[in-house]
């Protein structure tokens, strides 16, 4: 698997009079063995299997010749018994910067080529090295992950084992400074695991990619399970549990949406996301938004539909779809300004605030909030999850921490309530002070929104039980009592105490927030820098 084309290795200078031929020959020797990777026979084991190889991840990725690689001479040499070098094997990572869509980013590649890529087997000082040229640089940082994790043989070959970590890798400060992905482009064992976990965007290729703490030989070993890779670490696995955020149906998938998702985000926390010229109308009125909204509580409709309705055309983009599916989280971008965009998704638990989506919340807002976007809720939120399995989760501890988030925050927010916001959950839709004690939540509604401590049917069964129990008709007389505490709760009502800054008709929403959003990012620029925390 691991055989090279075989090559004469360079002349060594025996004398001075030689001058430097011989080390610029050496120089080409060491840079073409590193462009083989691991051999003919294992780059054409890799292609067999879909594939590509770290280097043609690399050109797919970066724009065309704008990529400089770091480190290319990294490897081991085998010498001969006077100390000169007969052969020259890479290491199995590469590492550089380049462009991607003009934007000069860090990539850093794992080489499956060459022994599996295994973490144990490269040198790690050298990607180490990539993500402090990232984190002190303040550029973007990509991962292409593919990598067999540790390795048991290293043990042989240094006789010796290590306390595990790195201590000069900026793993986790590098989250609150430029923006970080992860790619599970095969298998991600281990470190690599973490690699793709410790970003703000991830994704992993269908059928392809396998994110994994220990593998199933370990898992067999340690707990006796006979697993798959495909269960144990596929994509339907981690896309549901939160670790990977999005799916991708190929390589070309994956880098596309890596791309779409760095268009969207600054080079780093001290500058704000570009502007990309729209010629989508920000006046454009859909007035089919106005009746996107079922009178008929009862009745679900498609929020996805709304938004791409009120956002630029083709511009949403949606992230972690898979996991806490009741909120819906995403970028998209409104007359050309980049936003983060959150809405409930009434088909998924009725939109409820699960453990999950609270979770998957409070992250999306901490990138939003990191990289200075701002933040447009679509709010239908009928509260926090009830019942026996989402208490005994612990849903509400998640809430509170979601409360937490969202007081931390001091992007612009703007909050558009569209059907329901009660207790605990419809409280979470937006920061209330915000650092300092500003309020920085715009807070606006259709016609169609409610909100409440409690949805108005739950509580009618709560409050009149007996009565509606004895009543003659207890279903009418419920109905009779549902229908007065609904007009009792009419958005309007609350317009007029000013409890709501204004109720406007659904197909206005786009023109409000793309007037709304050129001062909202004037306002970032003045708010650039580090923030108290980073990721939680």
């Amino acid at each position: 698997m691991t055989t090279k084309t075989p090559r004469q290795s360079p002349k060594t200078a025996d004398s001075p009079e030689t001058g430097w031929a011989p080390e610029m020959e050496e120089l080409q020797f060491r840079r073409a063995r590193a462009e083989e990777l691991g051999g003919a026979e294992a780059v054409a084991f890799q292609h067999g299997r879909d594939k590509l190889t770290v280097r043609e991840r690399i050109d797919v990725l970066s724009d065309a010749g704008s990529f400089r690689e770091l480190g290319k001479l990294t490897g081991k040499g085998r010498y001969d018994e006077h100390g000169r070098m007969e052969d020259f094997t890479p290491s199995n990572s590469v590492v550089g910067y380049g462009r991607v869509n003009g934007r000069k980013v860090v990539i850093s590649g794992d080489d499956f080529t060459i022994r599996a890529g295994s973490s144990e087997s490269t040198v790690s000082d050298k990607w180490v090295y990539a993500e402090r040229i990232a984190h002190e640089y303040e550029m973007p940082l990509v991962r292409l992950v593919d990598t067999a994790g540790g390795s048991v043989k290293l043990l042989e070959q240094q006789q010796a084992t290590k306390l595990p970590g790195y201590a000069r890798w900026p793993s986790i400060s590098l989250l609150g400074k430029v923006p970080v992905v992860g790619m599970a482009l095969g298998a991600c064992a281990g470190l690599g695991a973490i690699k793709v976990g410790i970003s703000h965007f991830s994704v992993m290729v269908k059928d392809q990619g396998f994110v994994f703490a220990g593998g199933p030989p370990v898992v067999k070993q340690g707990l006796g399970q006979d697993v798959t890779k495909e269960a144990l670490g596929g994509s339907r696995v981690h896309t549901r549990s939160g670790v990977v955020m999005n799916e991708a149906r190929d390589e070309q998938d994956a880098f596309e949406q890596v791309k779409r998702f760095l268009s969207f985000m600054p080079p780093n926390i001290w500058e704000t996301p570009d502007r990309i010229a729209s010629d989508d109308d920000p006046e454009r009125a859909d007035p089919e938004l106005d009746d996107a909204i079922p009178r008929d509580r009862r009745k679900v409709y498609d929020p996805r539909a709304i938004l791409n309705r009120i956002v630029d055309q083709g511009s949403f983009f949606e992230v972690s779809r898979r996991f806490g599916g009741s909120v819906i989280t995403g970028y998209a971008r409104l007359n050309g300004h980049a936003v983060g965009i959150i809405a409930n998704d009434p088909v998924v638990k009725g939109g409820a605030l699960t453990l999950q989506a609270a979770q998957k919340m409070a992250r999306f807002v901490d990138i939003c909030d990191s990289f200075h976007l701002p933040v447009v809720n679509f709010v239908d939120q009928p509260g926090v999850m009830t019942g026996l399995e989402a208490e005994t989760a612990g849903t509400m501890s998640a809430a509170i921490g979601l409360l937490g988030a969202l007081e931390q925050v001091s992007v612009p927010w703007c909050s558009i309530i569209i059907r329901r916001a009660f207790g605990v959950g419809g409280g979470a839709h937006g920061p209330k002070h915000g650092p300092e004690g500003r309020s920085l939540n715009y807070r606006f509604a259709w016609p169609s929104a409610r909100w409440g401590s409690i949805p108005i049917e739950g509580g009618v069964a709560a409050a009149y039980k007996k009565d509606i129990t004895a009543a003659e008709d207890p279903d009418a007389f419920r109905e009779e009592l549902e229908a007065y505490y609904h007009r009792l709760a009419s958005p309007f009502r609350t317009a007029e105490k000013f409890g709501i800054v204004d109720i406007i008709a659904p197909r206005e929403t786009r023109s409000l927030l793309c007037d709304w959003v050129a001062d909202a990012h004037a306002l970032t620029t003045r708010q650039t820098g580090p923030k108290r925390r980073t990721m939680r």
